[in-house]
């Protein structure tokens, strides 16, 4: 229990001003592109491309009808491997054009992850950059896919991914198997033109669009499948939340493959006709910097951390960023010092705090513009419009005001599920339509919205989403691990931390060094413990339950994070 309670149940319906967009996203885009034909729609400065409206849907049109042209269906799922670039936000509008189903793979998947996603959700085609970073791509691919090597363009028979077919890689450089992106988009004839208009008519809002894995407490990741009606007006009405229109500047540093890129950015930007800026093919603050004052940015979005880099570079003093007013902050809490900065050395004083999920497409609570500090730093806001939350207690029922319960959402913001997997959908969506978030949270008799825990056994560092099961689960094939317990810890920059405590095998003298070679190459980065203690024993209850959070608990006094803890 928290505050002070009340009679009134924790239930909240987001009130509307306008209705819901029954569209498609080709169709919302081809009007946008009617309205703003001039206006400026992308730009990607590390790519030195800048595109109007009508520039930006002869790109995705050629890349639409290219697709078709290779014998791609509506519903046919296209996975993307690649980070922020041209070519990634043009697949994401034409696959929607194309009926097909657009796969966003996480760029710092390992090759054991990728061939996952490929064969969970039976991509047919993938398009994938040739690097990122200290990742080789083509090589990764090459090394599961070994039948590409002699292997027809478009016409790939593979033992291990039957139902891939296309393999279609970014850049000019050839590689066996592959087709080069700029060829596909060259297969434009006008049988293809003709269809891509046929398919305007015929693709309904509710058909799925898109398919975003998120990590599963079993360790397997699942595919939350979103539709058109779900990502596009969420889009829409988070950019409502922002106060933007088609004047406005918005400059995204967030990854595209996760919602916050893909929905509350790029798409945000169409549902308004404005202009969607990306600095760089991944974060980093002196081009988030230069973005915002060579650009003029009105709309800065991400995660604390990110924020936080910016305002502590060398070069932030130097750096004109007056031009900014409003944006959003999630992924994470946002500490009140940090709030204060924001507002003020950001100049964005319509900053919202945005709190959702996957699955919820991903948006279903914000603050307002007009909010207080203390709401902005306290709550994640109010439901969003159109959108139903109730807290509840472990029977299911909804709580008093100010008592704590997990979260439920309902609305049209709700995937329609997991891809193919009907009994995960089930423990997620109960039979009146609500999503059990996983997280603890408590209204307040205005509504607003404390996110105090999560029931869900997971963490989150720095806006990635980790389930302690499934780091755990790799952990035990190191033959020298007995016993393991994976869980986070606070941290200043990060929010979390993922720390581990290991028991070793009898005889065994394994190290910290030992454990991170091990996951190196193996676990995504931001999986990886960063703190590791071996132990001989763990904290239990009477009834022989492992008690994770004395554990935390041991680890802050230890590492002296009592600051972190309650921020």
């Amino acid at each position: 229990m928290s505050g002070n309670t009340s009679s009134a149940p924790s239930y909240a319906c987001g009130v509307a001003d306008q209705p819901l967009m029954f569209e498609t996203i080709g169709n919302a885009f081809d009007r946008m592109v009617h309205t703003h034909p001039d206006r400026t729609a992308i730009v990607f400065r590390h790519q030195d491309i800048r595109w109007s409206y009508r520039e930006f849907q002869a790109q995705v049109d050629a890349c639409a009808a290219g697709l078709l042209a290779l014998g791609l269906v509506p519903g046919d799922r296209v996975g993307i491997w690649a980070p922020n670039c041209a070519e990634w936000v043009i697949t994401q509008y034409a696959t929607a054009k194309a009926g097909l189903i657009q796969v966003n793979i996480n760029p710092a998947y390992r090759p054991q992850e990728l061939a996952y996603c490929l064969n969970k959700v039976g991509c047919k085609a993938l398009i994938t950059a040739p690097k990122f970073k200290t990742s080789d791509y083509i090589g990764i691919i090459d090394g599961l896919i070994p039948e590409l090597a002699s292997a027809e363009p478009g016409k790939l028979t593979s033992a291990d991914f039957p139902v891939l077919e296309i393999v279609v890689r970014l850049g000019s450089e050839a590689s066996p198997g592959f087709l080069n992106f700029d060829d596909v988009c060259n297969l434009v004839g006008d049988a293809e033109r003709a269809r891509l208009a046929e398919l305007s008519n015929e693709l309904q809002p509710d058909d799925p669009i898109n398919i975003q894995f998120t990590s599963g407490t079993t360790g397997s990741p699942k595919g939350a499948t979103l539709s058109h009606f779900n990502i596009l007006n969420n889009a829409w009405l988070s950019g409502l939340g922002m106060g933007m229109s088609a004047d406005d500047v918005l400059v995204c540093p967030l990854p595209l493959y996760h919602c916050a890129g893909m929905v509350v950015s790029s798409l945000t930007c169409v549902t308004m006709g404005a202009t969607c800026v990306y600095p760089d093919e991944a974060f980093e603050p002196t081009s988030v910097l230069a973005a915002v004052a060579e650009e003029k940015a009105t709309v800065l979005v991400g995660v604390p951390t990110m924020f936080l880099a910016q305002l502590d570079h060398p070069e932030f003093a130097n750096t004109d960023v007056s031009s900014l007013r409003t944006g959003f902050i999630g992924g994470a809490p946002c500490p009140i010092e940090l709030m204060k900065r924001i507002l003020t050395d950001f100049h964005m004083a319509g900053v919202t705090i945005v709190y959702g999920m996957t699955e919820t497409s991903p948006v279903s609570f914000q603050t307002a513009l007009d909010d207080p500090t203390e709401k902005r730093v306290g709550t994640v806001g109010r439901v969003h419009p159109h959108v139903e939350a109730r807290v509840v207690d472990d029977e299911g029922r909804t709580v008093p005001r100010g008592v704590q319960g997990e979260v439920l959402v309902r609305g049209y913001l709700v995937m329609p599920g997991y891809w193919e997997d009907t009994e995960k959908t089930a423990e997620a969506i109960d039979s009146a339509g609500w999503m059990h978030t996983g997280d603890l949270g408590v209204m307040d008799d205005e509504g607003y919205l404390n996110i105090t825990g999560r029931a869900k056994d997971m963490l989150i560092r720095g806006g990635e989403n980790i389930y302690p099961r499934e780091v755990e689960e790799f952990l035990y094939t190191h033959p020298d691990i007995q016993e393991v317990q994976v869980f986070g810890i606070p941290d200043h920059k990060m929010g979390e931390e993922v720390c581990a405590w290991v028991q070793k095998r009898p005889g065994s003298d394994l190290t910290d060094e030992d454990i991170h070679t091990y996951c190196q190459g193996e676990l995504s980065h931001f999986k990886i413990p960063r703190f590791i203690r071996f132990v001989d024993e763990y904290p239990m209850t009477v009834s022989g339950k492992i008690q994770k959070f004395a554990m935390r608990d041991v680890m802050i006094n230890e590492l002296g994070l009592e600051v972190e803890a309650t921020a």
